[in-house]
Formats: structure tokens, C-alpha cells, sequence
């Protein structure tokens, strides 16, 4: 992994995953909608990355704002992808927009994807048991996933997976409230956003985002390049706005979650960025970082508001 420094490590198992720790949100839809709330989560991806970046080192090297991205791709890498060469990675953002149906991409699960956990289940086949651990198997970032209700109904949701955990409680709402918004209004716009976004634009703006996070440039709608800060504070973040409140969430909580991505936004306090700031005051003390960012979590303030100094 090449970021600020260079990491190379050799592992023989698939630990390292236990360093990705992720804050993944499920969205339920009906069938009808999937597909462009699926396709909004994609482009979606790089600017609900960025605002969370939470991971910036790794064995005290300094990588990518989150360096969870490329660690979790080549933890559970195999066969040919270990060495970049397989072409359906496990751990991936996609091949594709979704055209009509979510379907599409449980067919290309069967089609691209060998088994890695050949069990056999003898239950009833509605439930659907073998879809479902084949599809546990391949780790897109933003992955389909098919659900039972508790009277037994079948149900499409939408897991998306690039959002890592922390810092606090509060960020982690604020998170999740940016997220469902801006996938909301975005599904909902009269042109789909992936018309007018192809999908390997929405790719590279994952990657740059995960590599610089709010410093990022990333390609927007209407085809300019922009900075992924003010595309977030000027466009982004009313555009949730909208969004919640096409869900009917209460004003008070959209305000007030909103609020926090908008503050961490203008500030540039992510995550990453207190656990940089914090090094460069301190050294590279890892242990003594991980117990001050455990001592300001438990302070219940969102990351914007944490200080560096002890």
C-alpha cells in the first residue's frame, strides 16, 4: 500500500480484515426502486467516504485517509487477485451500474464468482440459503442483499459498506443521515444520476476520496471536476437535506445531524485528520493516540470538536 509512506507486509491469513471495521448501513426498498436507489448509493460513495475518513495509519505508517479501502481488497484477496491478476476481485466497487434489477448482479455472482464455501443446506429453497452465503462471499462496496421480514417475506436491501466506524456516536449518526438523504434525493432526481456520471467516473471518485478524503477533486453531474469539500458543503449537503425530509425525518434531527457533516466539512476534522493532526503534535505514539481518541469518544462530542492537545 502506497499513500503518504509505503507499507509491505506479507500475510499468510485473512487477519488483517479485523483492522476494517465498517459502519454498514442497510436501506430496504421495494423491487420497483432498487435499482436507482442502488445506483444512487454508488455515486454516492465517494463523498459519504470522504466526510467519515477514520483511518489514516496502519502499523504506524501513514497510507490513505482510509486506509480500511485497500487493506480489506487485499486481506481476502485469492487465487490470481492476490497478485492483481484476478478479474473479479472479491472485495470490489463493481463492474457496473444496475440496469433494471438488483437481480443482475446475483446472476453475475453465479457467473463470475466460484464457490468459495460449498455447503449444502437442505431447508426449504424460498429461502433462498445458497444465493445468500455466496453472496456473503463477495464484499462489494456496495453490496445487494436479500432479507426476510419476521413473517417470513422476502425483502431487497441495499448494504452500503464504505462508511468506517467512529469516532463518536454523534458522527455516526450524522453519517447515516447524510447518507440516506443524498441516496434518497439522489434515486429521486427526474434524470438518474448515473446518467449523467459513468460508472468508471464514480469509481475513481471512490478511490481519490478514500486516498485523500475532503482534499479530494472528484468528476460531479454535471461533468467538471470539483473539490470534494465544497461539492459537499454547496451541493451535497442540501441535497440530503431534501432527501430526509422526503422521508419525513423530525427538522430538529436533520438539522442537527446535517449540522455536524457540515462543521466536520468546513473544518476538515474527519476522523483521519485528528488522528494526523494529534501524531504530528505527539509522535507516532499509537498506543497513546488510540487511548486519547478513546478518552474523547467517550466525551459523546462529534470529532469536530476534539482537541489535540493532550
Amino acid at each position: 500500500m502506497r499513500g503518504a509512506e509505503l507499507l509491505r507486509i506479507r500475510q499468510p491469513d485473512v487477519m488483517l480484515e479485523a483492522a476494517t471495521t465498517s459502519f454498514q448501513l442497510h436501506l430496504q426498498t421495494p423491487e420497483a426502486s432498487a435499482a436507482r436507489l442502488f445506483n444512487a448509493s454508488v455515486v454516492a460513495a465517494a463523498p459519504t467516504l470522504a466526510v467519515a475518513a477514520n483511518s489514516p495509519f496502519l502499523f504506524g505508517r501513514e497510507l490513505w485517509q482510509e486506509t480500511r479501502v485497500p487493506v480489506f481488497e487485499q486481506a481476502v484477496a485469492v487465487g490470481g487477485e492476490a497478485a492483481g491478476g484476478g478479474p473479479n476481485p472479491r472485495v470490489t466497487f463493481g463492474s457496473g451500474y444496475v440496469r433494471e434489477s438488483l437481480f443482475e448482479l446475483f446472476a453475475e455472482n453465479r457467473d463470475c464468482y466460484p464457490v468459495l464455501l460449498p455447503m449444502c443446506e437442505s431447508g426449504p429453497p424460498e429461502r433462498l440459503y445458497h444465493l445468500r452465503l455466496h453472496n456473503g462471499t463477495i464484499w462489494r462496496w456496495i453490496r445487494p442483499l436479500i432479507g426476510f421480514d419476521g413473517d417470513g417475506t422476502p425483502h431487497l436491501r441495499i448494504e452500503h459498506r464504505v462508511i468506517p466506524a467512529g469516532p463518536s456516536v454523534p458522527d455516526a449518526i450524522a453519517n447515516a443521515a447524510f447518507y440516506y438523504g443524498l441516496a434518497q434525493a439522489l434515486a429521486a432526481a427526474p434524470e438518474p444520476p448515473e446518467a449523467r456520471l459513468d460508472f468508471q467516473a464514480a469509481r475513481e471518485n471512490f478511490y481519490a476520496a478514500a486516498r485523500h478524503g475532503l482534499a479530494a477533486n472528484v468528476r460531479w453531474l454535471d461533468g467538471r471536476e470539483a473539490p470534494l469539500r465544497a461539492l459537499v458543503l454547496e451541493t451535497l449537503l442540501p441535497l440530503a437535506r431534501v432527501g430526509l425530509q422526503r422521508l419525513d425525518i423530525d427538522a430538529g434531527d436533520v438539522d442537527a445531524y446535517l449540522d455536524i457533516i457540515a462543521a466536520r466539512t468546513r473544518t476538515g476534522r474527519t476522523g483521519a485528520q485528528w488522528q494526523l493532526d494529534y501524531a504530528a503534535r505527539h509522535g507516532r505514539d499509537m498506543e497513546a493516540l488510540t487511548l486519547a481518541y478513546l478518552e474523547h469518544q467517550q466525551q459523546g462530542l462529534p470529532v469536530h470538536e476534539w482537541g489535540v492537545l493532550c
